[in-house]
């Protein structure tokens, strides 16, 4: 039971299927795995390997009258899969937060980052508007962000792409949500961008004990921030293992390919350290 407990994520015989023209494809199959309170668990694979799906089912963001989700998907025990909207949208955001690849397609262009941050707040929390304003302004000192009073007044496009990865970061964490998922978190960043979301991500967890599913196909990324690492492979699993286990010992042969491809992300110092 212990063990149960302590899966705060746990993802059973993911079965995902898309009809098209031509009929029904598949695009991930027999997935399995589980995610541990404030642990970092890091899903691997080249684009196509069904990464994104995965994360996308779990958060049942796919559109339901193209594509049949089977299995089971449960977040601290509770059943995800087919929940209907309104339900889901209650635990979106609150319980399990999402960081997107691409951080300018999170906001809408016609709202100040202010209206949109305060908004996402109060529809999980009984605050009021000033209460609420006064925990944005906090959750966004909390990822380094400069004046964010002023920050609040701007509009998406005025704001770096670096800027706005940490309004999201800050946006996903100021609710202490149990799980983020963190898609592509720096691909959009430079390198100096990268290191202080990848900071702020791993603050968050050690702070909050929160629980991160790190996609991403950059295995330096993943060498420093994950635990545990699950290697996808045309919709499949073909590996899971623990970080050090993956990087000194692949029994992959597809793993092994990605290793020998890496283009290591170089840290002068762990990120632990930096915090």
């Amino acid at each position: 039971m212990r063990t149960e407990r302590s899966n705060v994520l746990k993802v059973s015989d993911l079965h995902v299927q898309v009809q098209t023209k031509d009929g029904a494809s598949t695009l991930v199959q027999d997935i399995n795995f589980e995610l541990k309170k404030g642990r970092v668990l890091g899903l691997v694979g080249e684009s196509g390997s069904g990464k994104t799906v995965t994360s996308m089912s779990i958060l049942q963001l796919l559109d339901r009258k193209t594509t049949t989700i089977e299995g089971s998907i449960t977040l601290q025990g509770r059943e995800l899969n087919g929940l209907d909207d309104k339900e889901i949208r209650k635990i979106r955001g609150k319980d399990i937060a999402f960081i997107m690849q691409n951080p300018m397609n999170s906001f809408t262009p016609v709202f100040t980052i202010g209206n949109q941050f305060i908004e996402t707040i109060r529809s999980h929390t009984s605050l009021n508007k000033k209460q609420a304003k006064e925990l944005a302004i906090d959750a966004m000192q909390n990822v380094n962000l400069p004046d964010p009073a002023k920050l609040l007044k701007s509009y998406p496009f005025q704001l770096s792409g670096g800027m706005l990865q940490r309004v999201m970061i800050a946006m996903a964490a100021c609710l202490h949500p149990s799980v983020i998922i963190a898609d592509e978190p720096t691909t959009a960043l430079d390198v100096h961008n990268q290191l202080q979301v990848l900071r702020h991500l791993d603050k968050i967890r050690s702070e909050y004990g929160t629980s991160i599913l790190l996609i991403s196909h950059d295995l330096g990324v993943i060498s420093e921030m994950a635990d545990d690492v699950v290697v996808m492979q045309h919709g499949r699993i073909v590996e899971t293992a623990n970080v050090f286990e993956l990087f000194d010992n692949p029994q992959h042969e597809y793993t092994k390919k990605l290793l020998n491809a890496r283009l290591t992300l170089n840290l002068e110092e762990p990120i632990a350290h930096m915090l």
